[in-house]
């Protein structure tokens, strides 16, 4: 059951995706020859208005099929050294429109993630936290090193902002320190009354690329706090502040690739996310309506704004590599070669296989550790 309700959500996030591509096509005259949801065989087909309408049987992504796409095969097998191509395709429409129909596909994902985020906060939420009072996770059962013991902050110290941001809880702290991994941060706090500041450098988790600081929470300090009421502005308003912190930490974690994280860690396959995306809606919807409504359009948001990011990499065969090349030709005031064309095309295939093999061999390993 969760497998289905992942692929359901999934296969929504990539209609939503693909109907970027598909609005843009049409709005500059570009045919669509075909719409998928899946990919590989086609299970079920429509034609509307010169458009086939199709449900593949692989059940992950989807394409928009415009007219002209593989117009630079055609032409390099026929020995040109330019596309020829009519004014209703792909390679026939001029750069700019090639490179807005190639965002149109991110885009859509960035205003769903706005969209998500402003119904959560019309819906609101319930979670469990702890107050901003901290204790140090070097001392006790289970210690830890504490780089901010270290910078100087001790047990009952009350964190008041982290880089002038005021936090309220511990939920607050956890989420800064985790966007800031292996980078100096100034935590102020209140002692005794007594206001003190101290720089420290947090620690980069190479599990999962988020930065930590050695802290804990004191345990008679949990409560249940609710998400304040929001009207719709308002709403809207934390929609887009919501989604820009999620960008901003999506970049974070792609970052910390670089720092040495666990890359088997950080890219999740196919088949984990479809598997912990059911888990979260089956589990959360089982807790209450309210409960599964914003959990699912969190877990959506998220990867909503992944594909946002991942599809605009300057990588040939992705919407990034399209722009790019779009730009190239307005630069160079002439079209790209189709041997070009094929010769990136062929290198952005080799990084997705290698992509692909590495977040495949991931969630193995994902699986046989949860089993």
């Amino acid at each position: 059951m969760s497998i289905i309700l992942g692929i359901l959500c999934l296969g929504f996030l990539v209609f939503f995706h693909e109907s970027g591509h598909f609005i843009a096509a049409r709005l500059f005259g570009v045919d669509v020859l075909s719409f998928s949801i899946g990919m590989g065989p086609v299970i079920f087909h429509k034609e509307i208005k010169n458009t086939d309408y199709r449900i593949s049987l692989i059940p992950l992504g989807g394409y928009c099929g415009m007219k002209g796409e593989q117009d630079f095969r055609l032409a390099l097998e026929e020995g040109k050294d330019t596309i020829e191509a009519d004014e209703h395709s792909f390679y026939g429409v001029s750069p700019i429109k090639r490179s807005l129909i190639a965002f149109a596909g991110p885009f859509f994902n960035f205003i769903f993630a706005i969209i998500a985020f402003t119904l959560i906060a019309l819906i609101g939420y319930t979670y469990t936290t702890a107050s901003a009072k901290v204790l140090m996770a070097d001392q006790g059962e289970n210690a830890v090193y504490s780089a901010a013991h270290e910078a100087g902050l001790q047990d009952g110290d009350i964190i008041t902002a982290i880089n002038n941001s005021p936090v309220s809880d511990f939920s607050d702290i956890a989420e800064s320190i985790a966007m800031h991994p292996d980078e100096t941060v100034k935590i102020d706090v209140d002692r005794n009354g007594k206001l003190l500041s101290f720089d420290v450098k947090t620690i980069l988790d190479k599990e999962t690329g988020r930065g930590l600081i050695g802290v804990k929470i004191y345990p008679d300090t949990i409560v249940e706090k609710h998400s304040p009421k929001y009207n719709i502005i308002e709403a809207i308003g934390q929609g887009f502040k919501q989604t820009f912190a999620t960008i901003s930490g999506t970049i974070t974690g792609i970052k910390s690739l670089f720092k040495g994280v666990k890359i088997t860690n950080a890219v999740s396959g196919p088949a984990r996310i479809t598997t912990m995306l059911g888990d979260t809606v089956k589990a959360s919807f089982g807790a209450s309506i309210a409960t599964g409504i914003v959990y699912t359009l969190q877990f959506l948001a998220l990867i909503s704004v992944s594909l946002f990011i991942m599809n605009l990499l300057p990588i040939p065969i992705l919407d990034g590599g399209l722009i790019l090349n779009a730009f190239i030709e307005l630069i160079l005031r002439r079209k790209l070669s189709p041997k070009f064309l094929y010769k990136t095309q062929f290198i952005g295939f080799a990084f997705i296989a290698i992509l692909f093999i590495v977040a495949m061999y991931g969630d193995v390993i994902y699986f046989i550790t949860r089993k």
